[in-house]
This record gives structure tokens, C-alpha cells and sequence, in this order.
């Protein structure tokens, strides 16, 4: 693996599951692998548990983590190659990646949409260009449109469900992604992935529901079944996902916050006692009712614990295929 942005990285999702859960169960048993390795970690947009889990997954393998807070730390950056920069931005990104590059190892990078141009964040320009000149390997810590690290621990944690429970073993799961109700426009981001990893899984009844005119890209949900009747949905769950995400063909709206959506126990009882995720953080009673987070369904903290596994497993597998 040379670099992480995508599921399209990866050869061999199943192994890459297998190791992230392999350092679950012993967080240290590689912890001379990154010795005298250094990660930079740019940030362009606030994170908690990326940040967080990606410094821990670093240490764990003996890297150094560097946090680096752009344009509130440093210099404001211009990501436009032949940009005439007599605006806000200060420095070129062809002119600090390289640097970068020759700081670190590997180049981790958090970047955000704007939500204003669907073709800018559909583009990813940030993160190309840090590829482009960095000249090491990057990993996506979210993009303008993919957070795959979100995506794969969403994969390690429903695999890791099914083998803790016998029920689950050798049965094909139901998996639902449902919309849900915010108070702010957000991006598609999560949602793609999701969509796109589940996808490539290939072992799942996949079905994504979400009110009329909240159409994710055909790129990433081409394979699931995809419904505006939430009830319908969820009937058999085993595994809901509740995410909000806002409009993609008239770029990023709110055309609804129909309370209706929010998942309650009165519609989770047409699941299969399907266990509930969300990527947090999450808006209570906006979102997710307290019942459902607080309540045995709930796998939320699981999921985000497994943040840490996700991340090692990848930043393993780049160090041993980059020496």
C-alpha cells in the first residue's frame, strides 16, 4: 500500500480487518516497526478521534506523531497550481509538501468541503496536490468527499459483531444507512464511504434510506438498494447506520429536518435487534435519541474505540510495503 485514500487502495479488505483486530487483541506486538519514523499530521479542519486515534496507532507501531494545526498554526496555504496568490493564502502547497516530505515518512492530512462548489470538492484538490508533491506516502484522515479510516473501522467493528455473536456467523447481514435530521448543512463524506466500503465488502444486503432529493453520488452507492421509506428499511436490520448528510445535485442544502427521521426505539423494533452506529459526534434527539445511543443497541463507543485498530493496521501496512 503506498498510499490510503480510498477503498480502492486496498487489495485485500478481509486482511486488512484481520490485522486491525490482530493489534486489537495485542496493540504492541509491532512496536519497534515505526522506530525512527515520524508521521505529520495536517489538520485543516478540527478532528477529536482521528487525531486522537491516529497519534495512539502511530505510537503503538514506535512513530513519532506530529500535529500540525494549518492556517491556525502556520501559514494559510494555496492548493490552485498557477494561483496569482494575492489573497488570504501565504504559502503554495508546491512549495511546503516537499518539505513536508522530507520531514516525515508519511503525510496525513484532514481536509474539509466547502459545501459552496460541488466540482472544487469533488475534485480533491487538496489532498492530489499533497500526493502529487509531497512525495511520500499520505493517508486521508477525511477528504472533501471520503473518510476512508471512518469507513474501515465501520467494517472492522461490524465483522468483529458478527464473530462475537454465533447467530451471526456465516449468515449474510441486513445493513442500513439511514439519513438523519441536523441542524447544520454537512458533508457527504461519511456516507460516500460508507457506501463505497460496504459496497466492496460485498457481504452485506445493503440498502440506504433518506428522504427524496438526498441522492448520495452514484459512484459510491452503485450496488445498494436505495429507499425513501425508512420504515421499510429498516424492517431485518442487523446493523443501522445513522448519519445526516446534506444535498448533492443542489450542492449542499437542507431541504428537510423532518423530526421523523430521527431514529426511536418505536421503529428500531422492526430491526433484527439490529445494533446501531454513528460516526459521532452526534447531535442527541437531533439525530439519535438518547434511548438509542444509551441503550444496549447502541455500538457507538465500540466503533469509535476501534478508530485506533483501523488506523494502525493501515499505517502498518504503508511502513512495510515502503520499507
Amino acid at each position: 500500500m503506498r498510499n490510503f485514500t480510498s477503498v480502492h487502495d486496498v487489495t485485500d479488505m478481509d486482511a486488512l480487518v484481520q490485522t486491525a483486530l490482530g493489534y486489537k487483541a495485542d496493540p504492541f506486538k509491532d512496536k519497534v516497526l515505526g522506530t525512527n519514523k515520524r508521521i505529520g499530521c495536517l489538520f485543516l479542519n478540527p478532528s477529536m478521534r482521528t487525531r486522537l486515534s491516529t497519534q495512539i496507532a502511530a505510537q503503538n507501531l514506535g512513530m513519532e506523531a506530529i500535529i500540525f494545526n494549518v492556517g491556525n498554526e502556520g501559514w494559510a496555504l494555496e492548493f490552485e497550481d498557477e494561483a496569482i496568490m494575492s489573497g488570504s493564502t501565504v504559502e503554495h502547497v508546491k512549495d511546503a509538501a516537499p518539505i513536508f516530505g522530507n520531514y516525515f515518512d508519511i503525510l496525513a492530512i484532514r481536509t474539509f468541503p466547502s459545501l459552496k462548489n460541488r466540482e472544487d470538492d469533488y475534485s480533491e484538490l487538496y489532498i492530489k496536490q499533497i500526493i502529487k508533491y509531497a512525495g511520500i506516502p499520505v493517508v486521508s484522515l477525511e477528504s472533501s468527499t471520503l473518510h476512508p479510516l471512518q469507513s474501515l473501522t465501520d467494517i472492522i467493528t461490524i465483522q468483529e459483531t458478527l464473530l462475537n455473536s454465533p447467530a451471526g456467523i456465516g449468515r449474510k447481514p441486513k445493513i442500513v444507512l439511514t439519513w438523519a435530521p441536523h441542524v447544520k448543512p454537512l458533508p457527504q463524506c461519511v456516507a460516500n464511504s460508507f457506501a463505497q466500503w460496504v459496497n466492496a465488502w460485498g457481504k452485506a444486503d445493503f440498502v440506504i434510506t433518506h428522504p427524496e432529493d438526498y441522492e448520495l453520488s452514484e459512484e459510491f452507492t452503485k450496488g445498494a438498494s436505495i429507499t425513501h421509506n425508512q420504515e421499510e428499511a429498516l424492517k431485518g436490520a442487523d446493523f443501522v447506520y445513522v448519519k445526516n448528510w446534506s444535498t448533492y445535485n443542489d450542492y449542499g442544502k437542507i431541504y428537510t429536518n423532518d423530526p421523523k427521521w430521527m431514529l426511536k426505539h418505536k421503529r428500531w423494533v422492526h430491526t433484527n435487534n439490529a445494533k446501531i452506529m454513528h460516526c459521532l459526534p452526534v447531535r442527541r434527539n437531533v439525530e439519535l435519541s438518547d434511548e438509542m445511543l444509551d441503550g444496549s443497541m447502541s455500538i457507538v463507543t465500540q466503533q469509535a474505540s476501534n478508530r485506533v485498530w483501523a488506523a494502525q493496521a493501515v499505517l502498518s501496512e504503508i511502513l512495510k510495503s515502503n520499507g
